[in-house]
């Protein structure tokens, strides 16, 4: 597993930065595309991938355990789909 810190200290160590200043890049990355989706944009990474909300609407559904009908709300979800580059360089 990779985390944000991993991410930060990588970019710092590649490109001559502190700690903080990878740190803040990966937060503006994250922050942007966060942004982005609220607003409804796609966002897009050449090469690695697309951020896309996708709407699901309201649904019914049934509690495994009583058998009870309930509805589920509408929500948003933010999804992503990979690039080519990036399913070839999985799929080698």
């Amino acid at each position: 597993m990779t985390t944000t810190n991993e991410i930060a200290d990588k970019i710092a160590t590649e490109h001559g930065l502190t700690k903080a200043q990878g740190k803040a890049i990966v937060e503006t990355v994250f922050s942007s595309i966060t942004s982005a989706a609220t607003s409804g944009a796609e966002s897009s990474i050449p090469g690695f991938g697309k951020f896309k909300v996708k709407e699901t609407p309201e649904r019914e559904a049934r509690n495994p355990g009583t058998g009870a009908v309930i509805k589920v709300a509408a929500a948003k979800k933010l999804a992503f789909a990979p690039a080519k580059a990036l399913k070839d360089t999985l799929n080698k």
